[in-house]
């Protein structure tokens, strides 16, 4: 995950007080809520629904209270009866990973909550989505059987690791959990203003932006990286809660979803230097962390240079480049000997 002390050490570097920062594959949402936290304003952007969810969570946090009232209401409204049909219509998967009462409380939840409309359920949402799998063998805090916490498994895997290992789904009480969560996501407190967060493509950032008035003039941003992951196929159990398919999905929710082709990839990075050339003003600053499989820090960092010419703008690197190592990553516990991005590149540019 894009790490927060990157972003801090960033913005005490280039961004004043009250300046605006841009990130336009927002994630997880680390880029525009630590520029909250830290009294700049924020503007995030992504194609996946499961990031917009968790970055608008983040960056428009309504009052806790309002969030264990609506809670509270759910659970008073919650008949199970009304959910056991969706139930027994889902694949095989769902009836190993989560125990039958807890999966007709998610799948109730599934179709109450309005997180594209409204704070406080896609609040709940994105409680549910960071809860919804994970290590059940350390901690009372997942619904779910035992997963990674980071990516979902492929369901045909995760329920021959079920079945070989004679692991059940453990009853959690969804609502009780969720005010649990609501205490530990407000302990630290929200930031004192609100970002702004879209669910579209960054290619449409000069048509979303046209209402903002203020100058953007910071962008710090990690693209996704070439031949690396696919968001979709490893989020497809937290894509599925939000309305989507109960099953992984290929390149129907985002078009973007791990490039194998060198060209395509480019070509993606190169749309990405148009629409800031579009979007930011005089002297802005671009930092970007990027990453690839089987390529150099030097590959990286020299086609990265040689794209930014296709924003019509002139763009000039600051600095040499920086690398960093991954460190190991939580999922090898549960796909051992799986190979991804080993460095990742750190670039500062400035626009004129």
């Amino acid at each position: 995950m894009f790490p927060e002390s990157f972003v801090e050490n960033w913005i005490n570097r280039i961004v004043p007080k009250r300046a605006v920062v841009l990130d336009p594959f927002c994630g997880r949402g680390t880029s525009p809520f630590q520029a909250l936290l830290m009294g700049r304003r924020a503007i995030g952007c992504d194609v996946n629904p499961v990031a917009y969810c968790v970055t608008r969570a983040k960056t428009n946090a309504p009052p806790s209270s309002a969030v264990k009232r609506r809670i509270t209401l759910l659970a008073r409204a919650y008949e199970p009866p009304n959910v056991n049909e969706q139930r027994r219509h889902l694949p095989e998967f769902f009836e190993y990973a989560f125990h039958k009462d807890t999966l007709s409380e998610l799948l109730y939840l599934r179709s109450e909550l309005r997180w594209r409309f409204s704070d406080t359920d896609c609040m709940i949402a994105a409680l549910v989505l960071g809860a919804l799998h994970g290590e059940c063998d350390k901690s009372r805090a997942y619904f779910s059987n035992q997963m990674p916490r980071t990516i979902s498994p492929k369901p045909a895997y995760a329920v021959r690791f079920w079945r070989e290992r004679g692991l059940t789904a453990p009853r959690r009480e969804v609502f009780v959990l969720l005010r649990q969560r609501v205490d530990f996501r407000y302990a630290s407190g929200v930031p004192p203003e609100r970002g702004i967060v879209f669910l579209e493509d960054m290619r449409e950032l000069p048509r979303v932006l046209t209402g903002i008035k203020e100058s953007i003039r910071f962008v710090i941003t990690s693209p996704p990286y070439f031949d690396v992951t696919s968001f979709e196929e490893d989020q497809w159990l937290r894509l599925w809660f939000l309305g989507y398919e109960p099953n992984p999905t290929y390149r129907k929710v985002c078009r973007d979803d791990r490039h194998s082709s060198p060209t395509r990839y480019w070509n993606m990075i190169c749309d990405f230097w148009r629409v800031l050339g579009r979007v930011l003003d005089r002297k802005a600053h671009i930092v970007m962390r990027l990453g690839a499989k089987d390529q150099s820090p030097e590959q990286l960092a020299r086609c990265l240079l040689a794209t930014s010419s296709f924003c019509g703008r002139r763009v000039a690197a600051v600095g040499d480049y920086e690398v960093s190592s991954i460190r190991r990553r939580q999922t090898d516990a549960f796909r051992p000997g799986s190979q991804g991005c080993l460095v990742e590149v750190d670039l500062h540019f400035q626009m004129t």
